[in-house]
């Protein structure tokens, strides 16, 4: 690992978290329940430590009784310019779904396209590339 990774608690829901994530950005989950390392602080079947690992990388933990989960407040998770303009509009339109678009993803008057969502998990992301949008530059 080179760089910062989020690592996420949730209220019971980090499988479907981490699945989710998965299907919006490809990679391999790996999931180790509470019941694997002989965890008896909540249900043997909750992830005790979970990862996506791929292009985005994120942790994921189910938030055993009385601990804190996830509530994310004057954060964005930036995907700028982090893959071709196609696939990151791809992104940003399968991680609205069940969420909220708080800015939709479109052309800024200073030559770039980025847009802000809220998807279903709480989970902010800022998602955007320079000046090109399916391989055609916008003067052309």
């Amino acid at each position: 690992m080179t760089g910062l990774t989020p690592y996420l608690h949730f209220a019971g829901s980090a499988r479907e978290a981490l699945l989710f994530y998965q299907g919006v950005f490809g990679g391999d989950v790996e999931l180790t329940t509470f019941a694997d390392f002989g965890r008896t602080d909540g249900p043997s079947d909750a992830v005790a430590h979970g990862v996506l690992r791929g292009r985005v990388e994120l942790f994921a933990a189910d938030a055993a009784p009385g601990e804190e989960t996830i509530e994310i407040r004057g954060v964005m998770f930036s995907l700028l310019g982090t893959a071709e303009p196609a696939e990151l509009e791809a992104w940003f339109h399968a991680l609205a779904t069940g969420g909220r678009v708080v800015d939709a993803l479109a052309l800024r008057p200073w030559g770039d396209h980025d847009g802000t969502l809220v998807d279903r998990f709480g989970v902010t992301w800022l998602i955007g590339f320079e000046g090109e949008a399916h391989g055609k530059r916008q003067d052309d």
